[in-house]
């Protein structure tokens, strides 16, 4: 199978775009891992897939694999491309677009400078929304790894995401614990862990590691579900930059009830074709 893709980046979380509304698509776990293979296949965090809408009220349906090869529910930085994309390729002439995705509908607006906004709507905050194992919500939660008793944030983004406070996110045990938390035996459906340093009210630092991909140098839905955790604790305003190793994003949330507004850069990097 010959496949015509375009290589994209937000923030360097890197992405192989694919049209499958023009061309013929058959993507499985082995197509995608070698995709997504950085010495054998193109190179990526995520493939992303556009397809054409399955319902009337959207314009597409937008589908995340994981370098893995599985598929996830949501992608912030993913999204962004997905939107450059679409118009780029002039699938649409739309700045306001309305996309499917496996965690329910996102809304995506194109702005000016190569910025898009996304809106991510609402977080989920309890715990069998992540899904994690918990008795009751909370703010925080005690979990063990590795004998070492920590506490974390929960919040899903249409994904689950576990959020740690740090000194020092340049000294975080990134590598160490993220993969022990990814696969905690409480996250059923495993999970994506941010290391979060608070720098002032409306500055954080962060760092992801990704489920099924690793730390990656930017993580759209990671830097929501930061933003929220350190609302909840008390410790960030509504607007929040924040900067990840691949550059910043900026993150709006005004409160319980309210939706996760996520805005950054989508770059095209090169376009290409790839014998499956």
């Amino acid at each position: 199978m010959k496949l015509n893709f375009t290589k994209m980046q937000g923030l360097g979380n890197d992405f192989v775009v694919i049209d499958g509304i023009n061309q013929t698509v058959m993507l499985d776990t082995v197509r995608i891992r070698r995709l997504a293979d950085r010495h054998f296949g193109v190179g990526c965090d995520q493939v992303l897939l556009v397809e054409a809408p399955d319902r009337p009220e959207t314009d597409f349906r937008y589908r995340i694999f994981n370098a893995d090869g599985g598929e996830v529910e949501q992608c912030g930085n993913g999204a962004r491309c997905f939107a450059r994309f679409v118009r780029d390729h002039k699938l649409t002439d739309k700045d306001d677009l309305r996309v499917m995705t496996a965690a329910g509908p996102l809304r995506l607006r194109l702005q000016p400078e190569g910025q898009v906004a996304v809106d991510m709507g609402q977080p989920r905050l309890e715990p069998a929304d992540a899904p994690f194992f918990a008795t009751e919500r909370a703010a925080r939660y005690p979990i063990a790894a590795d004998g070492v008793e920590l506490e974390i944030g929960v919040v899903s983004m249409g994904n689950p995401h576990a959020v740690l406070l740090m000194d020092d996110v340049d000294r975080a045990p990134v590598a160490h614990l993220g993969p022990l938390l990814e696969r905690h035996g409480r996250f059923p459906q495993r999970a994506n862990v941010g290391f979060m340093q608070v720098v002032a009210p409306d500055h954080i630092r962060l760092r992801v590691f990704e489920r099924g991909t690793g730390e990656t140098l930017a993580c759209g839905s990671g830097a929501c579900a930061a933003v929220v955790a350190g609302r909840l604790w008390g410790l960030l305003w509504p607007n929040v930059r924040v900067e990840l190793p691949g550059g910043e994003l900026s993150v709006h949330w005004a409160g319980e009830g309210e939706s996760v507004t996520l805005t950054g850069p989508a770059t095209t990097v090169f376009e290409g074709w790839i014998e499956l």
